[in-house]
Parts: structure tokens; sequence; C-alpha cells
């Protein structure tokens, strides 16, 4: 199998003590490459750093919501800078976190996004967005950049809403929760996304698929999103791996 893992934190504390062996452990498990996005300028740098290090590893950058409280003009200079470097193919992770109540204010994080989508229009490159219990405003705010392509990450919004950021060409993230008892909504999403819109994605190290929920998560877990994904569509696993894997490319200007 031949796979993309198109959204992974390796530049998180929770590879600290393994990072490299895992990292270069991925090719000889059928991963062939791997996006880790920032979340916040010093995670950006990080994931920048690392994509440089490993020939199988690139890197979006950009601050997430629940980060961008405290984010500066000078931190989206900075952003921007970073986005000049070789291995840096998107602008992520950014959009909107309505979840958690202590996030910073909405408003903040409508104008941080806006500002990224902004950068993201100007540079020309393809953005990774976060929507948590903010599918009105994600998809408000990508209506604004009709320019600008990218991915919903662990998309979680309405088949409705799914079609309508299809119809503007973006694609889809699914992730470890499609393998858990509960995924309801996952499957009618996945039934209105054509085979070319879909990436497949760990989030590691969070969203462990079923068997090793609970666990922490790394790109070698992978297979089982796609082997669910694989059934839900009527394709062959290696052949939504293959799909998946050329998707991204597509994306990420990786072709």
């Amino acid at each position: 199998m031949r796979l993309f893992d198109t959204h992974a934190h390796y530049d998180s504390a929770a590879f600290a003590a393994d990072r490299d062996e895992v990292l270069a452990a991925l090719p000889a498990a059928g991963v062939e490459l791997v996006v880790d996005p920032g979340c916040d300028l010093p995670s950006s740098l990080a994931a920048a750093d690392l994509a440089e290090r490993f020939a199988h590893v690139y890197a979006a950058v950009g601050i997430q919501p629940e980060e961008c409280g405290s984010c500066t003009e000078e931190d989206l200079a900075a952003i921007r800078r970073l986005c000049a470097r070789p291995k840096v193919v998107a602008v992520g992770e950014i959009g909107l976190d309505y979840y958690w109540p202590e996030n910073p204010p909405r408003e903040v994080q409508r104008r941080i996004f806006r500002r990224q989508m902004e950068i993201a229009r100007e540079l020309g490159l393809p953005v990774i967005v976060h929507d948590r219990e903010a599918h009105g405003d994600a998809l408000a705010i990508a209506e604004e950049f009709p320019e600008v392509r990218g991915v919903f990450h662990c998309f979680s919004g309405s088949p409705e809403m799914a079609r309508e950021l299809l119809k503007r060409g973006w694609y889809l993230g699914f992730d470890g929760p499609v393998t858990y008892k509960n995924a309801r909504r996952a499957p009618e999403v996945a039934a209105v996304t054509p085979l070319d819109r879909i990436l497949v994605e760990t989030d590691a190290p969070y969203l462990t698929p079923v068997p090793f929920r609970g666990r922490r998560n790394d790109s070698r877990y992978l297979h089982y999103t796609v082997e669910t994904l694989s059934a839900w569509k009527g394709v062959g696993t290696e052949e939504l791996a293959r799909i998946t894997l050329e998707n991204g490319k597509r994306l990420f200007g990786l072709e």
C-alpha cells in the first residue's frame, strides 16, 4: 500500500523521545509522504525544519484557532516568510474552533483566519482548515476567498456543507474517527465525496483509529482509515490508497 498522510504533527512533544526513529520508519511501512502542519509560530518553524531533514516530509505553516489569541502582525509576517521555505507546501493549520469556551474570542479567530487566507491567496498556496463546531462561519469565510483551495481537515460538517465545499474545489480529510462505532455522519459525507477529493490523515499523535484507539497515533496506522473508507466507497484498499496519494500530491503541488 502506498500512502500519503496529509496531516500529522510530528513536531509535537508526544514524539520527543523517538521522533527521528518514527519518521525514518515510515517509508518501509508504505507511507511515502507526510505533511506536518504547524499550529503556532514555533511549531510551524519546527515542522519546516523537520521537512528539510526527511525527504518524505513536507510542512504547512500557520496559526491554529486555539493558538491565535496573542497573534500579532509580526507573527503573521513570520508565517509568510516561512512559506518561502522550499518544502513548505501550504498555509495551515488555520481556521475556527468554537468547541472550547476558553478559546480566543470568535471575532479574533475569524480575523486571524481571514488574514491567513489572504496570505495563501497572495502566495498561491493551498490551505489546511481546522473547523470544529464552527461550520457556518468556516464555510462563509472559505466562500470569501474563491481563489483559495485546500482541505477541510478531519471534516466534521454535514453532507450539505461537504457538497458546497466540493462544488468550490475543496478536498475533505478523513481520519481515525471513521473507524469508531459512533461514526454516523462520516459515512454520509464519504458517500457524497468523489474519490478524487478524498484525503486521508492521522492527525498524529491524536485520533488513533480502532483497534489502537487510546494509544499515540502515527502514520503507520493510516491504513485502518483507508480500509474503512475503501469499504464505504466500494473500491479496493490498494486503489483507494493510490487515489488518495495522487490527490494529496495534486493539492500540495508534489506531482
